[in-house]
C-alpha cells in the first residue's frame, strides 16, 4: 500500500499526544482513590473491577483516530486491471535445429503447440501476429483481432536454413509500427505492444542482435525470449550429428537490452508454462486504486464499536 498524501500523517501527532494524555490521567485516577479511600472499602464499593473493559472503549476510539489519519493519506493499493487493447508478435525460429528430438516429438511441434495454445489465451481485443524466421524473417500472420488466423499460421510453419533472430525482431517492429498507423494511434500511446521470440540457435545471418535490441529499445517495445531446447540437443545433417546447443545468454541479452524476460525451456511442459507466465504479465496493467472510502468505513465501524461498549458497560460514551 503506498500513500498518495503523506504529509496528513501528522495528524497522527496529537492522536498520540491524546494517547499520552490518557495514561496520564488514568495514572492519576487510581492515585486519587487509593488516597481518599482505603482499599477494603473500595473493594466493597466496586467487588467487579472493569479492569480492560475500562480501557477498551478508549482504545477503540484512539484507534479509530488513527485510522482517520491514514484515511487522510489517501491510501492507495495496486491493482491489476485487464488490458483490453494490445498487440502481440509471436516469432518463431524455423532454422533446421528446430528438427532436433530432445524435445518429444520434436522442437518445432512443440513450439507450435505452445505457441497456438498461448495465442488462444489472449483476450479478444488483442492484435496478434505471427513471424518466423530461418534464412530471413517471414510475416506469416499479420497483427489483427483475428486469433483464428494467427492459430492457423503456427499450424503451419515450415522448417528452412539460417538463423536470423535479428531480422524476425526488425520486422516484428515494422508490424507493429504498421498497425499503429492503421488504427492510427501511433507507438507513443498507452496502446502497448510486445514480441514474444521462441528460438533454439544463435543469429547467424541478417540483422545483429544489438542492432534489433537497439531498435525495439526506441520504439520501447519489449522483446520477451525464450531459449528452447537442451544443451545436448543435436541433428543428422548429411548422416552425421550436429550439436545444436541452445544459446540462451544472447537471447537473454536481447531481452535485458529492451526491457523484455529472458526465459528458459528444456520441455514441451516448461514451454507452456512459460508461455503461461507471459500471457498473465502481457494481458493485465498496474494501477494504482483509492481505497480511502474503505479506511473511513473501518474507522466508523471502530468509532461505532467503542461508543456501544462504552454504553453497555458504563452508561455513557467514551
Amino acid at each position: 500500500m503506498s500513500l498518495a498524501s503523506p504529509a496528513w500523517l501528522l495528524l497522527l501527532l496529537p492522536v498520540a499526544a491524546l494517547a499520552a494524555s490518557y495514561l496520564v490521567q488514568a495514572k492519576r485516577r487510581s492515585r486519587y482513590a487509593v488516597t481518599f479511600a482505603t482499599l477494603p472499602l473500595l473493594e466493597r464499593l466496586t467487588p467487579e473491577k472493569p479492569r480492560w473493559r475500562r480501557h477498551l472503549p478508549a482504545t477503540l476510539l484512539l484507534l479509530t483516530f488513527v485510522v482517520l489519519s491514514v484515511a487522510a493519506a489517501r491510501p492507495q493499493v495496486d491493482e491489476q486491471v485487464p488490458l483490453e487493447r494490445a498487440t502481440v508478435i509471436v516469432v518463431v525460429d524455423v532454422s533446421l535445429s528446430m528438427q532436433a528430438t530432445d524435445v518429444v516429438p520434436d522442437r518445432l511441434s512443440a513450439a507450435s503447440d505452445a505457441a497456438q495454445g498461448f495465442v488462444d489465451g489472449l483476450p479478444d481485443g488483442f492484435n496478434v501476429g505471427v513471424v518466423s524466421f530461418a534464412g530471413s524473417a517471414t510475416v506469416l500472420a499479420s497483427p489483427t483481432s483475428d486469433h483464428d488466423a494467427a492459430i492457423a499460421a503456427l499450424d503451419n510453419l515450415r522448417l528452412d536454413e539460417g538463423t536470423a533472430i535479428g531480422d524476425g525482431v526488425m520486422t516484428s517492429l515494422a508490424q507493429i509500427e504498421s498497425t499503429a498507423a492503421t488504427d492510427g494511434t501511433g507507438l507513443d500511446t498507452d496502446v502497448p505492444a510486445q514480441i514474444v521470440l521462441l528460438s533454439d540457435g544463435t543469429n547467424t545471418v541478417g540483422s545483429s542482435l544489438d542492432q534489433a535490441a537497439g531498435a525495439a529499445a526506441e520504439a520501447q517495445v519489449p522483446v520477451s525470449t525464450i531459449a528452447y531446447g537442451t544443451p545436448t540437443g543435436t541433428v543428422t545433417v548429411d548422416g552425421q550429428l550436429v550439436p545444436v546447443p541452445v544459446d540462451q545468454a544472447s537471447l537473454d541479452a536481447l531481452a535485458q537490452a529492451t526491457g523484455g524476460i529472458g526465459y528458459a525451456a528444456e520441455t514441451a511442459e516448461a514451454l507452456d508454462q512459460v508461455y503461461d507466465d507471459i500471457q498473465s504479465s502481457i494481458g493485465f496493467t498496474t494501477e494504482q486504486r483509492d481505497v480511502t472510502p474503505y479506511v473511513i468505513a473501518v474507522a466508523l465501524l471502530l468509532g461505532l464499536l467503542a461508543a456501544a461498549m462504552s454504553l453497555r458497560w458504563f452508561a455513557r460514551l467514551p
